[in-house]
C-alpha cells in the first residue's frame, strides 16, 4: 500500500479523495441562465452561470435583486425537473404573481417566513444537514438585510432602546456554518442583501451584515441603476452589475443589463457595447448597427436600429462564434495561468 492510499484509508472524513478525483472540483455544477451577460457576471463566460455556494445580490431598494434571483432559480429548476426551491422570506414583498411572471411552478417552492437571524440559522442548518448530495435544491434568502437579531426583537418587546451588537456576530456565525454544506451538498444559495453608503471623503456602497457574509460568499454583486426614459416617461432601468467579489470574474468588473417594464429582463442587453469594442459589430452610420465578418473585415447582413439588435436573430451567430466567446473570457474571467513567475537566471559560460 502506497503512502497516498494509506493516508486516504486512515482519514475519518467520508469525502476524502485524491485531489484530481475530488467530486468537489471535477463535478462542479453550472446553471446557465437564458441571459448571456448574467452568465458572464456569474462566471466570466457566456456559457457559464450559477455554481454551488453563496451568491450575494446587494443593492438599494427596487434594484430587481429578487428578479435576478428568481431568474437564476428558474434556470436551475428547468435543468432539474425534480428540483425544489427553498424560499426564506423576511420581506414578504414577493407576491405569487412575481413567481408566475418567471413561469415558476409554485408547487415546487417551499416558502418559509422568518423574523430573525437565529430562526433562519436553525432552520437552514437543519435543512442543509438533511439534504443528500445529488438531491436538487436551490435556496433564496430574501432578504438578509431585513433580518433583525433575536436580541433586537427581545429588546423591543421589553421596551429597551439599546444598540444591538449581536446581529453582525449572528450573521457571521450563520454563514460560517452553512458555507461547507453548500459545497459538499452541491447547493446554490442566493442571498438578497441591502447596501448602505459608507461615510467618508469618497462615499461608496457597502454590503450590510458585517464581514461574515463577505468572507463566505463566492460571488457578490452590488447593483447600480439608471432610468431608461423616453422623454419624461420611464420605460425601465439600465443596471450595472458591479462584481465586488468573485472566484471566477475579475473583481470590479462592470456588467450592463437592461430591464423594461413591458418585457422584463432584456435577454440580449449588455452585449452590443462589447461587440462594438471587439469589432464584431460596427456602426456604419449614426444610429445604425451591422455585423462584421471577422475573416474579411467587411460588413454583412442588414443594418438595424439599436432596439432591433435585442433579438436572437441578430445575436445567434455572434454568440456561437468561438472568437467572440474567447474575447468575453479574456475580458472578464480570472486567468488560469501560473500564479508565480519562475524566472531562471541564465549563466553566461563566457564569464565563468
Amino acid at each position: 500500500m502506497g503512502l497516498m492510499d494509506k493516508l486516504k484509508k486512515n482519514s475519518k472524513i467520508e469525502f476524502t479523495s485524491v485531489l484530481e478525483d475530488s467530486k468537489f472540483f471535477a463535478e462542479k455544477d453550472v446553471i446557465t441562465t437564458p441571459v448571456p451577460m448574467i452568465n458572464v457576471a456569474l462566471s466570466g463566460r457566456l456559457d457559464g452561470g450559477l455554481t454551488p455556494g453563496l451568491t450575494v445580490l446587494a443593492g438599494p431598494s427596487k434594484h430587481f435583486k429578487t428578479a435576478f434571483s428568481l431568474l437564476m432559480a428558474k434556470a436551475y429548476m428547468d435543468k432539474y425537473k425534480d428540483a425544489i426551491m427553498l424560499f426564506y422570506d423576511s420581506e414578504f414583498g414577493t407576491p405569487q404573481a412575481y413567481f408566475d411572471s418567471f413561469n415558476i411552478d409554485k408547487s415546487r417552492v417551499l416558502h418559509t417566513p422568518i423574523t430573525d437571524v437565529e430562526q433562519l440559522k436553525f432552520d437552514l442548518v437543519s435543512q442543509l444537514n438533511n439534504i443528500e448530495r445529488g438531491e436538487h435544491v436551490i435556496i433564496i434568502i430574501d432578504s438578509v438585510g431585513n433580518l433583525a437579531s433575536k436580541k433586537e426583537l427581545e429588546d423591543a418587546l421589553n421596551e429597551k432602546s439599546v444598540a444591538d451588537m449581536s446581529r453582525a456576530k449572528a450573521l457571521k456565525g450563520l454563514f460560517r456554518m452553512i458555507t461547507p454544506y453548500l459545497t459538499m451538498k452541491d447547493v446554490p444559495l442566493i442571498a438578497v442583501n441591502h447596501t448602505y453608503m459608507e461615510i467618508g471623503m469618497f462615499p461608496k456602497a457597502v454590503v450590510s451584515g458585517g464581514t461574515g457574509i463577505y468572507y463566505s460568499a463566492d460571488t457578490i454583486w452590488i447593483l447600480g441603476r439608471q432610468q431608461d426614459k423616453d422623454g419624461t416617461e420611464i420605460k425601465g432601468y439600465h443596471f450595472i452589475i458591479n462584481v465586488e467579489k468573485s472566484r471566477y470574474v475579475k473583481e470590479k468588473s462592470k456588467v450592463p443589463i437592461s430591464v423594461s417594464f413591458e418585457g422584463g429582463i432584456q435577454r440580449y442587453s449588455g452585449l452590443l457595447d462589447l461587440a462594438l469594442v471587439g469589432n464584431f459589430v460596427a456602426k456604419p452610420s449614426n444610429g445604425w448597427y451591422q455585423k462584421v465578418d471577422r475573416s474579411t473585415g467587411e460588413l454583412v447582413g442588414t443594418r438595424v436600429r439599436e432596439k432591433d439588435t435585442l433579438c436572437e436573430e441578430f445575436w445567434a451567430d455572434i454568440l456561437n462564434n468561438k472568437e467572440f466567446q474567447e474575447y468575453i473570457v479574456d475580458h472578464y474571467q480570472i486567468g488560469s495561468g501560473k500564479m508565480y513567475q519562475n524566472d531562471e537566471v541564465e549563466v553566461d559560460d563566457d564569464n565563468e
